[in-house]
């Protein structure tokens, strides 16, 4: 058998390639849109894609299964209760998919029904050999994490109530994946930092037994109570979530690779000015609070690049990239994993052009926290609710970075705010927001909320 895990850690995001090297068919599940490395790796084994398998229709990330499916002709496949604006093979709870040769043998999956995150998710269980009592392992989608289970709150827009969907969680997890003998490995779809669960370990792989001692939600208690625990305090949901799960489940265009255009000055701000384009600078806080163009954005390549950027633009919003130059094709492709497509262009050498530009700059304005006692401004938390809930700034209120573009009605532009998080990462970005919105007087705390634990 050929395994082979992808862990991206930008989004804490892992796919899979399964094969069988005795007849080179080989399966690819969860994968990310750019695919040239699961490519290079099949074409280096010999293996040939035959299907493209989604544990469920993903909405952190904008999956590769059309892309896969143009450039191997595999076909793609979703559990049997998806419904997609494209052509599916559909998976049946119990159904086995081999890839040996015809008569049997070699490696097998075999797909069971685990609805809970979402309607359609499945879980695939691996044999290298179709007789062994212990199976290799087992990809568990977001409905198992190592130290987590999925949300089952992300459905609620359809209505489907987190309660409902986590009594399905809770039978999927207990009648399905808890049946497995201990030895079987657990290969989860995310890892820490996903917002598709709430505390994911940074281990990428664990076991059946493991999960099952260590796992909170795992532990013995009744129904009732695995319901309250697993739908309480998830984390705030990204806007770009809603967003990416009707790409992924109705189609997308193919991912564009054409080169980037080099933007003068001058057309980046027409870009600006005339189209609505956001100015999204992706340079290190460092330089970012230094000197920027004025109402620019901000998210560091050093961070949750894709996931903040998501969280501040809208969907199909035109933007021109400020990044380091030979940093700006990254830039790009991580804005596409998300489906973030209408980059414009960038703006080369932007430390030169903004030193040459002083008026149209700005320096962000930070304070420390032994100087929050003598503002009289509006003090905002924009970490998680989990962490709002253990322990918080006196007189913050709660106003996640993931939901803050929806709720800046909560603000009175005409007074001053302070922003705060657990470092001072995602408050930098969210001043920038707050700056580019027409917020005069924004400020944030060095350090976060960290900086107040040291005294």
């Amino acid at each position: 058998m050929h395994f082979a895990q992808y862990y991206l850690d930008c989004l804490s995001q892992a796919s899979y390639l399964i094969g069988d090297e005795t007849t080179g068919r080989a399966v690819l599940v969860d994968p990310r849109r750019d695919i040239d490395d699961y490519l290079r790796e099949a074409d280096a084994a010999g293996l040939r894609i035959e299907l493209v398998i989604e544990t469920h229709i993903h909405a952190d990330f904008l999956s590769g299964h059309l892309e896969l499916a143009r450039a191997t002709g595999a076909t793609i496949a979703f559990g049997e209760a998806a419904e997609t604006g494209f052509p599916i093979r559909r998976l049946r709870d119990g159904e086995r998919i081999s890839l040996g040769a015809e008569g049997g043998g070699g490696v097998t999956l075999t797909v069971l029904a685990t609805p809970g995150h979402t309607l359609e998710s499945i879980c695939l269980v691996v044999h290298e050999h179709p007789d062994d009592d212990v199976p290799f392992g087992v990809l568990t989608g977001d409905t198992l994490f190592v130290g987590d289970v999925g949300r089952p709150d992300l459905l609620s827009s359809a209505g489907h109530t987190p309660h409902d969907m986590a009594l399905r969680l809770h039978r999927s997890l207990h009648t399905k994946l808890l049946t497995l003998p201990d030895a079987t490995r657990v290969f989860p779809a995310h890892g820490a930092g996903s917002a598709c669960g709430r505390s994911l370990s940074a281990e990428t792989s664990s076991t059946i037994g493991d999960q099952r001692r260590l796992n909170y939600a795992l532990q013995p208690m009744p129904e009732a109570d695995f319901v309250r625990l697993v739908t309480a305090d998830q984390p705030a949901t990204p806007a770009y979530f809603a967003h990416d799960a009707a790409l992924n489940r109705d189609g997308h265009p193919l991912m564009d690779a054409a080169p980037l255009a080099a933007l003068t000055l001058e057309e980046a701000l027409t870009a600006r000015d005339e189209q609505g384009a956001a100015v999204l600078d992706c340079r290190s806080l460092a330089a970012y609070t230094c000197s920027h163009l004025t109402g620019s954005l901000h998210t560091s390549l050093d961070t949750r690049f894709a996931e903040y950027a998501g969280s501040v633009m809208a969907p199909g919003t035109p933007i021109v990239l400020v990044a380091d130059p030979g940093k700006e094709t990254e830039a790009r492709l991580r804005l596409a994993r998300i489906g973030y497509d209408r980059v414009l262009g960038h703006l080369p050498d932007p430390a030169t052009t903004l030193t040459r530009e002083p008026a149209l700059t700005s320096r962000s304005r930070r304070i420390r926290i032994d100087e929050l006692a003598s503002t009289d401004s509006q003090l905002i938390d924009v970490r998680n609710p989990a962490e709002y809930a253990a322990g918080a700034l006196p007189g913050a209120r709660n106003i996640p970075l993931a939901t803050l573009a929806d709720g800046l009605a909560q603000l009175d532009p005409d007074r001053p705010v302070v922003l705060y998080c657990r470092s001072g990462n995602r408050s930098v970005i969210a001043a920038a927001l707050l700056e580019s919105r027409g917020f005069g007087d924004v400020r944030d705390v060095v350090g976060g909320y960290e900086a107040s634990k040291r005294g």
